[in-house]
């Protein structure tokens, strides 16, 4: 293990990258090809994580990701309201969007589930952003092939075409916050101890907060970064906080266990950190987006300035479905064409969304920075699956400051124009599997 990254797992990193964690370290595999000693089949068949160091570190368990905590087959919705294409429509927006909203009128049955609008094979025309912001309401077409339910982008500016977003935004419970006492809680933990979990019951909505002091930005190297670049900004303490979600599954005395596992250690003397009840009523749930395809007009005759036969307008619509302030969503069965910059983007309110067996093909933008991120994450415990890019650039990418965990598995980028990986500023704990 290099010195660098002794430094930083010192600091308490678990921004990592979970193949290049194991890869660093030589005692990661066994004598079996292909096998970890690090995480491995118990005589139950369940995983068992082994430790990686001596303060009890171990790769966290990312079963809780996506859907409902992960394995939670989406539900049926049943269809309550259904449009078919208007041939010579100029834009089609209002009523879909009249047809949402009367879906996210009625009242939601026990499960939170309102219904679903259904768009019949064909061709409709947006002419800017259509906006689901009940939950309960599932946004379902007849397929996701050129012959399937086509969502055709025609504002000429750079916008979302598929908005899913409740309101506000997590909501500190007073008088609930406590403070940390361990010494150190290492990554892959589910337990924490609080100075007083008397104000805690099983069930209870939490914050893990983790601080980013001045202490633990210098011990890293982050206030005083190579000045090679114009745009390199040295870290500031509080610029990179972790609040990670989470829900009490067990109290004992001061002891209160989580769902999920810890992805970046807490140290007491970098700060340690404390957990408190919050609130959220504006979040959204049940919401699906399903067997669709978006695409995005553009102007063809705006080409890339380096590569020539590259289009390269960039006015045009850039995201097809955006999820936030969203919570136990899904997407799935869905292609994006054209779309400057991506096929769904999970956003910082975003958590247990799964998307699944979608496409971003064929990206129109500059081939730079800041476009053609296909599937990007800013959430936490969200999954992407058997997903494929191609001519993107970040493809399956974190944003800045994320808390996860998250997961991209079994997924796919052709043609590439960068690598797939974090990306951005202490996204913390991210699973790549199969990802190629």
């Amino acid at each position: 293990m290099s010195r660098q990254l002794q430094t930083v797992l010192r600091a308490g990193a678990a921004a990592f990258l979970v193949a290049l964690l194991c890869a660093g370290m030589p005692s990661a595999r066994s004598e079996a090809p292909g096998r970890s000693k690090l995480v491995a089949p118990g005589a139950d068949g369940r995983l068992v994580y082994t430790p990686y160091t001596d303060r009890g570190d171990r790769i966290p368990d990312f079963s809780t990701c996506g859907y409902r905590g992960g394995g939670v087959p989406f539900p049926t919705v049943p269809v309550k309201a259904t449009l078919s294409p208007q041939p010579g429509s100029a834009d089609d927006l209002p009523r879909i969007q009249a047809a949402v909203d009367q879906v996210s009128a009625l009242a939601p049955d026990r499960a939170g589930v309102r219904g679903a609008v259904l768009l019949r094979k064909g061709r409709y025309r947006l002419g800017g952003t259509l906006r689901i912001a009940a939950g309960g309401v599932v946004l379902r077409g007849e397929g996701q092939e050129e012959d399937g339910t086509v969502l055709v982008a025609t504002l000429r500016k750079q916008h979302t075409l598929v908005e899913v977003n409740g309101k506000g935004s997590p909501v500190e419970v007073r008088g609930s916050r406590q403070p940390i006492t361990d010494d150190y809680v290492p990554v892959g933990a589910r337990t924490v101890t609080v100075a007083d979990a008397s104000g805690f019951r099983v069930g209870d909505a939490v914050i893990l907060h983790r601080p980013s002091t001045a202490e633990w930005i210098r011990a890293i190297g982050m206030d005083r970064i190579p000045m090679d670049h114009s745009k390199v900004v040295q870290w500031k303490p509080g610029s990179k906080d972790l609040r990670f979600e989470r829900v009490v599954t067990g109290i004992e005395g001061n002891r209160v266990t989580l769902d999920t596992p810890v992805v970046n250690a807490l140290q007491k003397e970098y700060g340690g950190g404390f957990l408190h009840k919050y609130q959220f009523p504006g979040r959204i749930e049940e919401v699906g987006i399903e067997n669709l395809r978006g695409e995005s007009e553009y102007d063809p005759s705006i080409k890339d300035r380096i590569l020539f036969t590259q289009p390269a307008d960039e006015a045009h619509a850039w995201d097809f479905v955006t999820f936030d302030r969203a919570r136990n969503g899904w997407m799935r069965d869905v292609t994006a064409v054209h779309f400057g910059y991506s096929c769904v983007g999970l956003s910082r309110y975003a958590s247990h969304v799964t998307v699944r067996d979608c496409q971003c093909l064929d990206p129109v933008s500059l081939v730079a920075g800041g476009r053609r991120y296909s599937f990007w994450i800013s959430g936490q415990c969200n999954l992407v699956e058997r997903c494929r890019a191609r001519r993107g650039r970040h493809d399956f990418v974190m944003h800045s400051v994320v808390p996860g965990p998250n997961v991209f598995v079994d997924c796919a980028a052709e043609n590439a124009f960068a690598d797939t990986g974090p990306h951005h500023r202490w996204a913390a704990g991210t699973l790549y599997d199969n990802v190629v």
